[in-house]
């Protein structure tokens, strides 16, 4: 008799999405079918040298050296999520241009681009959405989009502002960052916590954005963007996502690994209260009137954060120290991966 593992117990509460954009052969080897597929200009790079996709990576080149770097880079990433077409049950997501964060006419052509890429793929915008920075200028290029069809996430997220921001552009959903990107460079600075459902510093935001969104469906009656967790450097900060109420949790395959192997015979996951989607656990719940990240919501929802190019939002970034820093590292780490990518096709481009 099989047993039963943290991954069987967890995929109970909430859906799984896999963090990566490997090809099929690997998906088809994960005990389950994730609901999305989700990649960011880091993950894009890595699959388009990988030796594995080398023939594929040449032909792109070859069928769009007339149309430029960019065009050549979002037609294989496009082509990269078609190998897994039929190996996912929702929605591929790619990610806009970091170097466009803060140009809304560059964040709307650079979708508008992808979603050409994904109707050539035969791929319907219901099973795609386009990941946008979340700033002003991006977030405002998103309410655009969502008027043309084409669904959006907020990503690059640490705070309530980016958070009800993102409703106002309405968002699908939004990905806020569990760890900042210098816990992955430097562990010392991690909180491996014991329970980092209730202990962990960016719980209280987690929170408060649930708080934030009750409020703004409540006012408005319109579906509030669904939280898909992402960043996580433990097996037990994936658990704690069923009882912070999040709708799904974006698990690299490293995580899923560790998640698949522990039976709760030997090894007990953590007693975690319930929680139903968009609702933290009742034990939760206190967390939205703290914040050990040092910027406390005050319970505004009524901020037009998009106005004026966003300039509230920028302001509100501006004056969390944690968000600005977290924003600006994001945006630095995929840029750099672009320019990767963009030499590699660069460089493949002078060879064919």
């Amino acid at each position: 008799m099989a047993k039963t593992t943290w991954f069987d117990v967890l995929q109970q509460h909430i859906k799984i999405d896999i963090d990566c954009l490997d090809p099929a052969e690997t998906v088809a080897l994960l005990p389950f079918v994730p609901y999305d597929q989700t990649s960011n200009q880091r993950l894009v790079y890595l699959q388009m040298v990988a030796p594995s996709n080398h023939d594929l990576f040449l032909q792109t080149v070859r069928d769009r050296k007339d149309d430029g770097w960019q065009a050549i880079l979002d037609c294989m990433s496009v082509r990269l999520c078609a190998l897994n077409k039929d190996k996912i049950r929702g929605r591929f997501h790619l990610q806009t241009s970091p170097s466009a964060a803060y140009d809304e006419a560059q964040t709307l052509a650079h979708a508008r681009s992808y979603a050409r890429e994904f109707a050539a793929a035969g791929i319907p915008r219901d099973r795609f959405c386009i990941k946008i920075p979340s700033t002003g200028p991006a977030l405002r290029a998103g309410r655009m989009l969502l008027d043309e069809g084409i669904r959006t996430l907020g990503t690059s997220l640490f705070g309530v502002p980016q958070a009800v921001a993102a409703s106002q552009a309405g968002c699908l959903s939004i990905s806020p960052y569990l760890n900042f990107s210098w816990y992955h460079a430097d562990r010392t600075q991690w909180p491996d916590v014991a329970d980092p459902a209730l202990e962990h510093p960016m719980a209280p935001r987690l929170v408060q954005i649930l708080h934030a969104y009750k409020k703004l469906a409540d006012a408005t009656g319109q579906p509030q963007p669904m939280l898909k967790m992402a960043s996580f450097l433990s097996p037990m900060e994936a658990m704690a996502m069923a009882e912070l109420g999040c709708a799904h949790a974006t698990i690299p395959e490293n995580i899923l690994a560790e998640l698949a192997a522990r039976d709760v015979e030997s090894t007990p996951p953590p007693p975690y209260q319930s929680a139903a989607p968009g609702l933290p656990a009742a034990r939760l719940t206190h967390l939205a009137a703290t914040d050990p990240l040092g910027a406390a919501w005050d319970g505004d929802v009524d901020v037009d954060y998009l106005a004026n190019g966003g300039e509230a939002l920028h302001k509100a970034i501006e004056a969390d120290p944690m968000t600005k820093r977290g924003l600006a590292e994001a945006l630095d780490m995929f840029r750099e991966c672009e320019k990767q990518s963009r030499e590699a096709i660069e460089q493949a481009m002078k060879q064919v």
